[in-house]
């Protein structure tokens, strides 16, 4: 099985049902989105579901669980990508548009709010798997970022939180730091905890007494 195969995507797209039989630019439209799927099969991607952007998509999503996320948009595409991106929140995961929207004016806007890659017309089958290799590169360096960011400040939190209890104990029993730090180190070594953990439960402790 290729990447390409073990990939779950969903496309999030207009309800073509509801365009106006006749309609050059339904046709249109209609056109795209189909060759955008075919385009999608062919590279060997398994498309999951097709759900329009509505105010369910959030819990369709957490049912279907996709690695990705295709938004198949056009004139609406800001609206759409709202939708997207409130649903996917709490769980991020990479988002690719394919748009005819010419206007760009919110691409930044768009790729600040998590979209992995904005792309404008001229779709083609063989631009299908660089563009999505591509997108799940970026996403999956972003999300190393963000684990870096948060790692780095819980360190900084827990450096706060040991600094304080550290403190109070050489202010209440007299110690100095060392001693204070080698007690705080054995307490988490003997309950077998993180010794950030050991001094907040002292510092909750400490408030609770007064």
């Amino acid at each position: 099985m290729t990447p390409s195969q073990s990939l779950r995507l969903v496309i999030i797209a207009p309800d073509l049902v509801q365009l106006e039989p006749g309609d050059e630019h339904a046709d249109a439209l209609a056109e795209r989105s189909r060759q955008l799927r075919i385009g999608l099969l062919e590279s060997g991607y398994n498309i999951v579901a097709v759900l329009p952007a509505d105010t369910f998509l959030n819990e369709r999503l957490a049912q279907l669980q996709p690695d990705m996320i295709i938004v198949d948009a056009e004139s609406d595409a800001r609206d759409s990508l709202e939708h997207v991106v409130v649903a996917t929140r709490d769980e991020r995961r990479p988002i690719v548009l394919f748009t005819n929207d010419n206007d760009t004016s919110h691409v930044k806007d768009a790729v600040a709010a998590g979209v992995s890659a904005y792309v404008v017309a001229g779709l083609a089958p063989e631009r299908i798997r660089p563009i999505l290799d591509v997108a799940m590169a970026r996403f999956e360096h972003e999300q190393g970022l963000r684990r870096e960011l948060a790692d780095a400040r819980g360190e900084l939190q827990d450096r706060k939180v040991i600094d304080r209890a550290k403190s109070l104990l050489m202010q209440r029993q007299n110690l100095p730091e060392a001693e204070a730090y080698a007690r705080l180190r054995k307490a988490a070594m003997d309950k077998g905890l993180k010794l950030g953990e050991v001094a907040q439960r002292m510092l909750d402790a400490a408030d609770l007494l007064g």
